[in-house]
């Protein structure tokens, strides 16, 4: 962290992580200035807080003044016209992991890892740590309502929360004490290639932590279990522990994948001798996160936001949704997100959608329909030739269920004010900018 007080630069402020990182270097009284593509809810929010943010294509302009640091998020090509600049003028400049990295170093760091759920078990570490009074300083993939709907929160103590994200490896920039490794899958194929690339950077990533560092991991999980024999201090959870129970019954988060989730955070405040009565007050007071299964509106009927934008979040989401309410009929609305991601994992994404429509003599579908609308189209991400190999057409088509069709995004909110009944129940899911259907259909 800048021990002076800097003029900070941020390219691709708008994004979950690089956002989280302007907004704590603000409160600590540097000047923040930045830039994205297009305006959301997140630059808004810094904008009202004092960060000069310019939107729309990337031009050197950003840069020209004085600025002491620029930070940029990952996503950012390497011709970036402020990027190019920056470096022309002799700016330092730091991706966004690499200066997470820095702030990994200077305080006890816990780091959450995985495939699935690292931002609610992010959040539910984190509650667990402000009710037992040890201050946390908070950088979160999300909003939490306990944190003024922001991803951030300061604290005076040396504790250090972060998400941990495995994209590009962004993880082998950090240096935590403690690591939670809470699932691994096959995603991100467009940089990992394969699932044992994948397995070999979590490999190495565990290897960050110090000779005393722990490593809380879920033995449920097979991948995990690959990479971890090397390891001494590993402190499992599962599912099979008597602590299940009680947090079905604690915990207003519905999903077996929200018990994983507690149970990591459980096992962390363990290992740093927080008494279980803390921990499980604060896990029952956990109300969900930014788009986690986020319940917007109940009445006339419900509308639920979610994230999922994986073939196992989805189902995830699904399934969630019909646990909690197995009586009512659902709809599911879903954005894919990056064309990458839905070529490498489009047989996965069909597969999942058709056991969610599947409807059998004693089954009923997980959602009653589906609309898929177009790919969201990650900047910096996407390769020309794999955008001329999908579309959300292909991935209906590949489905090949009656009760599943395409929309284009703008028509969605007709369509489902026309057939939406009341009672019924609505998951708007997606990781890209669907979420703000949700405005239009309630709040």
């Amino acid at each position: 962290m800048p021990t002076k007080k800097l003029k900070i630069n941020f390219i691709g402020i708008g994004g979950i992580g690089v956002s989280a990182l302007a907004g704590y270097y603000m409160t600590k009284g540097h000047k923040v200035s930045g830039s994205d593509l297009a305006s959301s809810e997140i630059t808004d929010a810094l904008k009202n807080k004092g960060a000069k943010i310019i939107i729309g294509p990337h031009s050197p302009r950003t840069v020209l003044g004085e600025v002491d640091l620029v930070i940029y998020s990952p996503a950012i090509p390497a011709n970036n016209p402020e990027f190019k600049t920056a470096n022309k003028l002799g700016i330092k400049c730091r991706s966004y992991p690499q200066a997470l990295g820095e702030l990994t170093k200077q305080h006890f760091t816990i780091a959450v890892s995985g495939t699935h759920g690292k931002s609610t078990t992010t959040a539910m570490i984190a509650l667990i740590l402000i009710k037992a009074g040890l201050d946390p300083t908070v950088i979160i993939g999300t909003k939490l309502k306990e944190f003024g709907d922001s991803n951030y929160r300061i604290g005076k103590s040396k504790f250090l929360i972060i998400e941990a994200d495995e994209h590009m490896a962004s993880f082998l920039n950090y240096w935590p004490k403690i690591i939670v490794l809470t699932n691994i899958e096959a995603d991100h194929l467009d940089y990992y290639k394969n699932l044992n690339n994948i397995l070999k950077a979590f490999k190495k990533y565990i290897f960050h932590l110090p000779k005393n560092g722990v490593l809380v991991v879920n033995k449920d999980d097979k991948n995990i279990r690959q990479i971890i024999n090397d390891r001494k201090l590993i402190i499992f959870y599962s599912l099979k522990q008597a602590e299940v129970k009680k947090l079905k019954k604690i915990l207003k988060i519905p999903g077996e994948h929200n018990i994983y989730n507690a149970l990591a955070a459980l096992t962390v405040a363990r290992s740093l001798k927080i008494p279980d009565k803390i921990s499980f007050k604060a896990l029952s007071e956990y109300k969900s996160a930014w788009r986690r299964f986020e319940i917007i509106q109940t009445k006339p009927f419900v509308l639920i936001s979610d994230y999922g934008h994986n073939p196992t979040k989805a189902m995830a989401g699904m399934k969630t949704a019909k646990e909690k309410y197995p009586k009512k009929k659902i709809w599911c609305v879903y954005q894919p997100h990056q064309y990458q991601r839905t070529y490498y994992l489009f047989k996965n994404f069909v597969k999942v959608f058709r056991e969610a429509l599947r409807q059998g003599l004693r089954r009923k579908p997980l959602v009653d329909n589906l609309i898929i609308t177009d790919i969201f189209d990650v900047a910096g991400r996407e390769e020309k030739e794999t955008k001329k190999k999908i579309n959300s057409q292909k991935l209906v088509k590949a489905i090949n269920q009656s009760s599943v069709i395409y929309l284009p995004k703008k028509e969605i909110v007709d369509y489902l004010k026309r057939n939406v009944k009341n009672g019924e129940v609505v998951i708007i899911m997606g990781a890209g900018d669907i979420y703000k259907l949700v405005d239009s259909l309630g709040r």
